[in-house]
């Protein structure tokens, strides 16, 4: 089963159409060999059931950005490819990227950035959100950086590893997991800090 559907348009969300870090905070007192196996468990389990769905879709095949490319065309996602030929899109106005990492590129990475930046002076309320997040949830890696103009930068991350390959749907499924849970974090960010433009005066 695909969250996205094969052939569907893309979102209906409204979007159609080197600084200073390193204050990326884990989740405290969680070891990260332990919480990657166990991402990679469930992740393994979950993509094996959705494999039987679809028998001609079974087979996995090597992560690859044209994959990616092809993927956002398909659902119809108004997409664009930088100059480094990484793909991203605006998903609810926030700005999201998809990579493929590591030396044989099948790590696949889901980052998104939210759509507007905080005060330095307020870094200590956004550190200790991203902690509380990524205390109580799997997905995804909620974490902030302070760029050279002084402004807090929020982000989210979901990073799977596909070594032995992924299918379509499973690729599908995985993107789609990696944007709804990001968007989740955003919306969070949101209301503890609302846009005061976004409501009447």
């Amino acid at each position: 089963m695909r969250l996205f559907g094969r052939g569907r348009h893309g979102p209906d969300d409204g979007s159609r159409a080197s600084g200073h870090d390193g204050l990326e905070h884990d989740r405290a007192g969680t070891d990260d060999a332990a919480l990657r196996s166990t991402v990679e468990e469930v992740l393994l389990r979950e993509l094996a059931a959705g494999a039987l769905d679809d028998p001609d879709d079974a087979i996995p095949r090597p992560l690859s950005q044209a994959r990616l490319v092809d993927w956002a065309k398909e659902v119809g996602l108004h997409h664009f490819v930088d100059s480094d030929g990484d793909l991203g899109w605006l998903w609810r106005q926030r700005r999201f990227a998809v990579l493929t990492l590591g030396d044989e590129r099948d790590v696949l990475e889901v980052r998104g950035e939210w759509n507007r930046v905080i005060a330095i002076e307020r870094l200590a309320e956004v550190l200790e959100l991203c902690n509380e997040w990524n205390a109580s949830r799997l997905w995804p890696r909620a974490f902030a950086r302070v760029l050279d103009t002084g402004a807090v930068h929020v982000f989210a991350r979901v990073t799977v590893p596909l070594h032995h390959g992924v299918t379509d749907d499973q690729l599908d499924q995985l993107v789609g997991v990696a944007l709804h849970t990001s968007t989740a974090f955003f919306d969070t960010v949101d209301d503890v800090y609302p846009d005061p433009a976004g409501s009447a005066p």
